[in-house]
């Protein structure tokens, strides 16, 4: 198995609990995964773009440009602003929730939300495109999108696993009072990607 998962949203999402939730569930198959992080600011809302490659024991932990297999996009204009690093054909599993910069309440730029998912569109294989905020307040909170956008990119069938072994890699990953909520995350997002 080899597969290249790009990660980007902004800091206090939950990027890097995917990404490591990812890596489990390789491990747990007897796969090699490594993982590396860039992040922007050191507070909640900086850039965090986290990079998971599966099967990749003799490379970069950092997935280089137009070759991500997957890119799932936790926030809207990160995944637009980090489509060059998918790979022709590549897939996209995206929140359409969106986290507005702080420029724009001073003015400057624009936050157009119909054109940055006709972008996206244009420039990928396949995508999923789902309200993950949503889709995680129903299942208890909104700081399981991750879990919820897991699940999607799993029922679309753009993961190299079953959904068994995500669930069974959620369950360690997490503290015992969450299970639950994030189970009920991943099957909600699992029934959107399946779409």
């Amino acid at each position: 198995m080899r597969y290249d998962v790009l990660i980007a949203g902004v800091g206090g999402q939950g990027t890097i609990l995917a990404s490591r939730i990812l890596a489990a569930a390789a491990i747990l198959k007897g796969e090699f995964a490594r993982t590396g992080e860039t992040i922007g600011m050191s507070q909640r809302g900086g850039c965090v773009v986290s990079n998971v490659r599966l099967g990749a024991e003799k490379v970069s932990p950092y997935i280089p440009n137009a070759q991500a297999d997957l890119l799932l996009g936790f926030e809207l204009a990160e995944t637009a602003r980090n489509m060059g690093r998918l790979r022709p054909k590549g897939a996209v599993v995206a929140n359409t929730q969106t986290i507005k910069p702080v420029s724009l309440s001073l003015g400057i730029g624009k936050y157009d939300v119909p054109e940055l998912k006709e972008y996206i569109l244009a420039n990928c294989g396949k995508a999923v495109l789902l309200d993950g905020y949503g889709l995680a307040a129903q299942a208890g909170s909104v700081k399981a999108v991750n879990i919820v956008l897991l699940g999607a990119a799993c029922g679309a069938g753009l993961l190299p696993f079953d959904r068994s072994e995500l669930t069974q890699t959620i369950e360690h990953s997490v503290a015992p009072r969450f299970v639950e909520m994030n189970l009920r995350a991943f099957s909600l997002g699992y029934a959107a990607g399946e779409k």
